[in-house]
């Protein structure tokens, strides 16, 4: 596997990861459900304008052909991620975090990744070798030795809240990979907007009150790169990466969170962080040098995504075209059968 098709996993990790700390330094001026609903509704909000500075900058001469909305087919797929992981899971975790302590809920977050591969290997079948395994299990271990503090981790009531809601994250980011060939600012910002205001508005009809004007700014900007920007270029991994890979790479943003935190609070990071780093650039060197290739099935499919006229892609066109790539549009695919290197993404959902 090349680091450009890691980059974009890597690259959501480091945002996501970063916007914790920053997070953080809204705690005391917002509570903490509305401070949930803001990052979501920041990022909706901020990928709305990336979706309508786009539609207006659109050069006149680009195909007649553009991105089509989602299909009828996947909507189902998308409102089931977006209940699950925006409406669901957001909930179940404050509510746990009520009574639970911060360094119990960073150990407890580490399931996340272990029930999304769980469910995209169990549910979707979607294919694991030995060293995807290994590279999946040292991120892991990595990620609770860095929130790993005695007696931290306790399956109290709150902690199992917490637990479930890293299970309906699971199944949020498997069912995201069913619509993840479709525009990935479009699905973020579907995501941040109904998530957001469900949120927001659960705080406000709770007693809640809006920040001032610059705390209000600062969450809502802070949403848009550690939730919207972080969550498009998720989409995009799982699109090219498949489930579990994406989860694995997304699995070092606490990496990610706490050098930045250590950037605000500077202090000595500890034996454990450095061990803990150790074993995420193991697992994440393990899953960079995989190679899976044999021989496989490609069934008739149409869909619809940026893509270059690659083997996978040749087709004519019943629209005019500039002759520039990648470009967006509906296309079928063919039943072919060949041989190469490949990963679990929107091409290749075969079974072994």
């Amino acid at each position: 596997m090349s680091v450009r098709n890691a980059a974009p996993a890597l690259a959501a990790a480091l945002l996501f990861g970063a916007s914790t700390p920053l997070a953080k330094t809204l705690t005391g001026a917002i509570s903490p459900i509305l401070l949930a609903g803001l990052l979501y509704l920041g990022s909706g909000l901020g990928l709305a304008g990336v979706l309508l500075v786009r539609r207006l900058t659109r050069k006149t001469n680009a195909p007649v052909k553009t991105a089509p909305a989602i299909p009828r087919r996947e909507i189902p797929w998308l409102l089931g991620a977006i209940l699950a992981g925006g409406v669901a899971g957001p909930a179940l975790l404050m509510t746990g975090l009520a009574r639970t302590g911060a360094a119990s809920a960073s150990l407890l977050l580490n399931v996340e990744g272990v029930f999304t591969a769980l469910i995209a290997w169990c549910v979707f079948k979607e294919n694991a070798d030995r060293q995807i395994v290994l590279g999946m299990i040292a991120i892991i271990a990595g990620g609770v030795l860095l929130s790993w503090q005695p007696d931290a981790a306790s399956l109290s009531p709150s902690a199992l809240l917490i637990i479930a809601a890293c299970a309906c994250w699971a199944i949020d980011n498997n069912l995201t990979r069913n619509v993840s060939s479709n525009d990935a600012v479009l699905i973020a910002c579907l995501k941040g907007l109904v998530a957001g205001s469900f949120n927001t508005g659960l705080a406000l009809a709770a007693g809640g009150s809006l920040p001032g004007a610059l705390s209000l700014a600062s969450a809502m900007l802070i949403g848009f790169a550690g939730y919207g920007i972080s969550l498009a270029l998720f989409v995009v991994a799982l699109r090219h990466l498949g489930t579990a890979r994406t989860g694995a790479y997304f699995s070092v943003a606490p990496l990610f969170g706490v050098v930045i935190a250590f950037l605000i609070w500077p202090e000595t990071p500890s034996i454990l962080f450095w061990a803990a780093a150790a074993l995420m650039a193991i697992g994440v060197w393990l899953h960079l040098r995989e190679r899976h290739e044999h021989e496989h099935v490609h069934e008739p499919m149409e869909h619809s995504h940026a893509h270059r006229h690659d083997e996978h892609h040749q087709h004519a066109h019943d629209f005019p075209w500039d002759g520039k790539e990648p470009h967006v549009h509906a296309h079928k695919h063919a039943a072919l059968i060949h041989k190469h290197p490949h990963y679990p993404d929107i091409h290749h959902r075969h079974t072994h």
